[in-house]
């Protein structure tokens, strides 16, 4: 591309903010030759030279003097606190300064930030999250994750079409199948909005197999599951406690029976089985005009490292114009067909 890119890292977003994010942003830079834009506040960036220091690496430093708390509604907050860590880095995105974002913070102050400031593809309401979040199924993504818990039917096509440029773009898969969410396979099976959205599907163009259930996900029997915001949360949370509360089970049940290292070692590969956003932290927020990815709120400097590659493979693949294409074709298609 004959430049750096340069990535703005919200530092101030994340159960282990800042000093994980920085560490992370850190080794990025180190490993992905990509410029860093730190943004955060003034005692936050103060603390974080030393760290880049150590890695004898440059970075720019942007100060945000508010962020958004653990609690805060998302939408208000943001509102609130125009100079807020979040919303500061978005706008970075906005003006050019920065190719791309990461976040570890709220996902729903993160979505806000962006449709404010950043702005969505045309035809998108609301950011879009989702991405691979079980190691059992490495080529499996599922969306909606959170970002939108009150959807119409015509939604979850979005869904399905920006997860079929994802997996393509990020997966190497050609031609990726979709999977509708459902409490059944057969046809007919669900709530009207499924039933409604089966129908779209079936008549998008998309590599759509049918229906798929919760058992399927582990199973990797579609590389694009769809759901509403509302269950995708509860199911990308419950399988986080459920990697936590196996590997601690499993830890107890054989302490007596393996060495120390070697159970950490099996216990440790068993979480990132089963649990979120362990491998790569995070991805691209969807739908948004630019490059906003979002980091699992528990990433540690790995999987903040791990986003910032994400971020930099979505601008380097052209990944939003990809995505724009792919939602004018289907979205034609809606529209010539009369529905939504």
């Amino acid at each position: 591309m004959g430049k750096k890119l340069k990535i703005a890292v919200d530092i101030m977003g994340g159960d282990f903010a800042p000093d994980e994010i920085v560490k992370g942003a850190a080794q990025a830079a180190k490993d992905l030759g990509v410029d860093i834009i730190l943004v955060g506040t003034k005692s936050a960036l103060e603390k974080s030279v030393a760290t880049f220091s150590t890695v004898r690496l440059p970075v720019q430093q942007v100060e945000a003097t508010e962020m958004i708390k653990d609690g805060e509604e998302p939408a208000f907050a943001v509102m609130r606190k125009p100079n807020s860590s979040v919303a500061v880095a978005a706008r970075l995105v906005k003006s050019g300064d920065a190719d791309a974002m990461v976040s570890a913070g709220s996902t729903g102050a993160c979505m806000v930030a962006a449709f404010q400031h950043v702005g969505v593809l045309s035809g998108i309401e609301r950011p879009m999250a989702g991405g691979a979040f079980l190691g059992l199924a490495p080529k499996t993504v599922v969306l909606d994750l959170g970002a939108n818990v009150g959807c119409q039917p015509y939604h979850l096509v979005d869904f399905a079409v920006a997860g079929t440029v994802f997996v393509r773009t990020f997966m190497g898969v050609e031609n990726p199948t979709v999977g509708l969410l459902n409490v059944g396979a057969e046809e007919g099976k669900g709530n009207p909005q499924a039933k409604e959205a089966f129908g779209l599907l079936k008549n998008s163009g998309l590599n759509f197999i049918g229906n798929v259930e919760g058992t399927d996900i582990p199973l990797g029997k579609a590389n694009v599951i769809v759901c509403d915001g509302f269950v995708g949360n509860i199911l990308v949370k419950f399988c986080e406690s459920l990697g936590k509360s196996v590997s601690n089970w499993l830890g107890r049940e054989l302490k007596d029976k393996m060495n120390r290292e070697d159970l950490e070692k099996v216990t440790s590969k068993l979480y990132g089985l089963l649990s979120p956003g362990v491998a790569m932290g995070g991805g691209p927020m969807w739908g948004v005009d630019g490059v906003v990815a979002i980091a699992h709120g528990s990433s540690r400097a790995p999987q903040i490292a791990g986003t910032i590659k994400q971020a930099k493979i979505a601008v380097e693949s052209g990944f939003v114009g990809q995505l724009k294409a792919e939602l004018k074709k289907v979205q034609d298609k809606r529209e010539s067909a009369g529905t939504q």
